[in-house]
């Protein structure tokens, strides 16, 4: 007799597990050989040693490096230089993975290891769909790509600023985010980096909504912040890291190098320089304290060196993708990297294959946290809503290809169908077929695979207009979270009383 498989639990649409992040079954994409990566170690080495990177216009963090007995160099004063096996050795002491919790516990998320997390694009000033163009982000756009983040199932955390509310003063913004972040939403999300009391009010208000015990014990937010490449880290991060790594909350470090501008027109010495940049950090954190949860973050992008302008899915960051993840790896460190990026102003021929070559090695890098996963235009200026829903509907085919890899399991070798079905048959109407048919592909929601005739009659729509449609359909049908509405109160006390104290600013 035929032994079956356990079955799992999956989505009908698509055949997806059920399950709140990717756990990855199939083995990392790992270009490198072990001479190529202890070269580009090397290199970190020696940028960590000679060459040092500078902490500017925070005395609190300079003194940090000097009570660890390390003294700061350089014109300012300002320039650390270390041992890199010392930086290594604190570095170790963060967690491989660690996991976000959220508001519903069955959210939360893992971080590190084999297991990658999807949000969607950060930080774009500008929003378009089909019907309004391109305009500046409002509150109002902001609340619709919440729900709409929230809703998606290949979405798997909430980042934060999905787009910026050009309509509310920059000084109360992040109040508001964060509140639409935590009532709209129960997946995970990122707390406010700008300015330290920001970063303040983001872990004040995740404690009203976990508790100071929960909190005390387990991430429940996290801070994204780039480097000011290259060589520098300012006070935005090491302000940021006082904040949320003193408080046993996550910090996301990410260098951002333009590669011929931030970086060397090398990827070989940018990818070195992103890891010599995200390694302090690191072990700066695990001096302010140790075991705190730490992503290692990469964003390499090439530039046209006609215009200066950033370009994206071209094979210069795709390989620092793959490159970064093994040394990553090696490290021990978690890592954010990639994204669905494109230059592409509209969701075009352009838009898509720049996207799917950026997301791809992302993939297959490992990366473990990934911010601008969908929604991306412009080169990060603007967030699609359509784009939104394009991109997401993809995640899911990346999320198969990850979880599940090639099934070989006696189920999966169908032999009773090969019993029932002779020769010049079909196995459309196979009993293994009716088992399985409803799981067996991927069946991504804006995809027409019809034959010509059906999609004219059908107003021959492209994916733009189907994904305009669907995201109507999912504003319309969405319901919120549950919450205590004694939660809700002391959430909205607390943004109330902080509008009150900060003045209105514009910058």
């Amino acid at each position: 007799m035929t032994r079956r498989a356990r079955p799992v639990r999956r989505s009908k649409a698509t055949g997806i597990p059920a399950s709140p992040y990717i756990k990855r079954h199939i083995p990392f994409f790992d270009v490198l050989d072990e001479d190529q990566l202890v070269k580009l170690e090397a290199q970190v080495d020696w940028i960590l040693e000679n060459v040092g990177i500078a902490f500017r216009d925070d005395p609190v963090a300079l003194k940090v490096w000097q009570d660890a007995g390390i003294t700061p160099t350089g014109e300012y004063g300002d320039v650390i230089k270390a041992d890199a096996s010392w930086i290594r050795s604190l570095c170790a002491k963060a967690p491989k993975e660690f996991t976000q919790l959220a508001r519903n516990r069955e959210r939360s998320v893992t971080i590190g290891g084999n297991n990658q997390v999807f949000a969607p694009i950060f930080g774009a000033p500008f929003v378009r769909d089909l019907e309004g163009g391109r305009r500046y982000g409002d509150m109002a756009a902001l609340l619709d790509l919440v729900r709409l983040t929230y809703m998606h199932p290949n979405l798997h955390h909430g980042g934060l600023v999905i787009c910026e509310p050009c309509d509310v003063p920059v000084s109360k913004r992040h109040l508001d985010m964060l509140y639409a972040h935590m009532t709209l939403s129960d997946k995970p999300h990122l707390g406010a980096i700008t300015e330290m009391s920001r970063a303040q009010d983001s872990v004040e208000m995740a404690e009203i909504v976990f508790g100071r015990d929960v909190m005390d014990e387990n991430c429940v937010i996290m801070g994204n912040v780039n480097t000011n490449s290259p060589l520098l880290v300012d006070k935005v991060v090491t302000e940021a890291a006082r904040v949320y790594s003193m408080r046993g909350q996550g910090l996301i470090v990410v260098p951002f190098i333009l590669t011929g501008a931030m970086g060397p027109v090398s990827t070989a010495a940018s990818i070195a320089q992103a890891m010599a940049e995200a390694m302090i950090v690191c072990a700066f954190v695990q001096l302010l304290r140790p075991g705190a949860p730490f992503v290692m973050g990469n964003f390499l992008s090439s530039m046209s060196l006609k215009s200066g302008a950033p370009t994206f899915g071209m094979p210069e960051p795709v390989i620092s993708n793959y490159a970064i993840g093994q040394l990553a790896r090696r490290m021990g460190l978690p890592l954010r990297c990639g994204g669905s990026l494109t230059a592409s102003k509209i969701e075009d021929a352009q838009a898509a294959y720049e996207s799917a070559d950026s997301m791809h090695s992302t993939m297959m890098a490992g990366a473990n946290f990934v911010l601008h996963s969908a929604g991306w235009l412009e080169g990060g200026l603007c967030t699609g809503y359509e784009k939104l829903i394009m991109d997401a509907d993809r995640l899911g085919s990346y999320q198969k290809v990850l979880s599940q890899g090639l099934d070989v399991s006696d189920e999966a070798f169908a032999r009773d169908a090969y019993e029932e079905v002779e020769p010049g048959g079909h196995f459309l109407g196979s009993a293994h077929t009716m088992r399985n048919y409803q799981t067996a592909f991927y069946e991504p929601a804006l995809s027409d695979s019809e034959n010509v005739e059906s999609w004219e009659e059908a107003g021959s729509k492209d994916m733009r207009m189907r994904a305009n449609a669907r995201v109507k359909q999912m504003l319309a049908e969405y319901q919120p979270p549950a919450i205590e509405e004694a939660t809700r109160e002391e959430l909205e006390a607390y943004v109330a009383r902080r509008k009150e104290e900060l003045p209105d600013s514009w910058i």
